[in-house]
């Protein structure tokens, strides 16, 4: 994963201040993890994601789960 600049990652303390990470008292021990992608992947992730009417996450957990499914 490529390194944040003093810009960028003053930007996402910035987006993470003010939209905290939702904390479910049932997955408390999950930690929470956060990916960086490039605009190109973002933005195709959200028109995606909006197409199929779900979200980012799910969309990268199919990807991943067929990736894996591929190896196996």
């Amino acid at each position: 994963m490529p390194r944040l600049t003093e810009a960028e990652y003053d930007a996402l303390d910035e987006e993470i201040t003010r939209n905290p990470p939702d904390v479910y008292s049932a997955k408390s021990r999950c930690p929470v993890r956060m990916v960086t992608v490039d605009d190109l992947c973002a933005d195709w992730l959200r028109i995606k994601a909006a197409a199929e009417h779900t979200t980012e996450g799910a969309i990268i957990g199919e990807l991943v789960r067929k990736e894996i499914a591929a190896t196996a």
